[in-house]
């Protein structure tokens, strides 16, 4: 999940230029006025009539594990989508929480019907993640509509992790949240702006799970490195659209490459592909990938089932070309 850009140089400019100013101690627990006010002013806009609360967190990760534990409680089921970001199961147990997977296979698409079979009278959460991680799949508008007024129906939490909403190639992003005003949204500046170090994110949703979550902060995080809220203030309108449509050639490139001898999707977000393994399982396929000197990962980290692997295709096009050659060769070997 590592962009391979740097942090543009304004944004990296305004982290220095706070320090010099002295901007060093701890802020706000729910992050300072000057960024807090950018982002709910553009939620406010494409959320009209919702009473959408905004907090700072520390990095998007920090968000989820305040809003898990300020919702789930021991015995808690919480459906999660499979394939799904690794740490979203480990979340949910150190939560106490249970997990209940709803099957994806084989193109990745969200059947809301699904969703609403696993559903029981644990049910406190469903996760969402769109443009997902591992697969790139966005989920359509009508899906994702179908799945905020079930989540409204059963009076049950939907949590939107829009950490990718910037990496979209073909068509506009959707949130569930236009469609209920009680989704809690999580997102950050980690992907958008290179800045996965920095560990910066936010939430915005119902004011009565915001202030809990607020509240958790104080007594873990504290809050967001102080001179990176400030960077935020300059990222927040710095345009990305070059940085995206870059990453829309490399996806191109990344899927013309492969797709005569991968049964794989095009990723429509992100920057992955989700390829099936062309033999044996995917833990077999990556570790002979790995004898080439090829990074992929396994399907099994991020699935219940271990049939496909992971590619990013943040990398520049030399690695890029050296990755399709190395596994259209393997994908021979049969």
């Amino acid at each position: 999940g590592q962009p391979d850009f740097d942090v543009p140089a304004p944004i990296k400019q305004a982290a220095k230029d706070a320090i010099d100013r002295g901007h060093n101690a701890y802020t706000l627990t729910q992050g300072i006025p000057e960024l807090r006010v950018k982002i709910a002013a553009t939620i406010q806009k494409r959320f009209p009539g919702q009473d959408r609360q905004v907090m700072i967190t520390s990095g998007t990760s920090g968000g989820f594990l305040l809003a898990l534990a300020c919702t789930v409680n021991p015995g808690d089921e919480v459906v999660i989508l499979d394939p799904y970001f690794v740490m979203y199961p480990h979340l949910v147990t150190l939560t106490g929480g249970t997990a209940v997977y709803v099957d994806t296979y084989p193109h990745f698409d969200l059947d809301v019907n699904r969703v609403r079979a696993a559903l029981t009278p644990r049910t406190k959460l469903i996760l969402v993640n769109s443009p997902a991680n591992p697969t790139g799949r966005v989920y359509s508008r009508q899906a994702l509509r179908e799945l905020a007024e079930l989540a409204r129906e059963r009076n049950i939490l939907l949590l939107s992790d829009e950490i990718y909403s910037a990496f979209l190639y073909d068509g506009s992003f959707t949130s569930p949240a236009e469609f209920n005003e009680d989704v809690l949204v999580l997102d950050g500046f980690s992907k958008t702006y290179g800045m996965t170090g920095w560990r910066l994110g936010y939430a915005h949703g119902p004011r009565r799970v915001l202030q809990e979550m607020i509240k958790l902060q104080q007594f873990t995080f504290v809050c967001a490195p102080s001179m990176v809220q400030w960077a935020g203030v300059e990222a927040w309108d710095f345009d990305v659209s070059g940085i995206v449509a870059e990453y829309r050639r490399k996806r191109d490139r990344v899927y013309q490459g492969l797709k005569d001898r991968f049964e794989l999707e095009k990723s429509e977000g992100a920057f992955y592909l989700f390829p099936r393994a062309p033999w044996g399982s995917g833990t077999e396929f990556v570790t002979e990938a790995i004898k080439h000197d090829l990074l992929i990962i396994p399907g099994n980290v991020f699935s219940r089932r271990d049939t496909h692997f992971r590619i990013s295709y943040a990398a520049d096009e030399r690695t890029l070309d050296r990755g399709i050659e190395i596994l259209n060769r393997l994908a021979e070997n049969i």
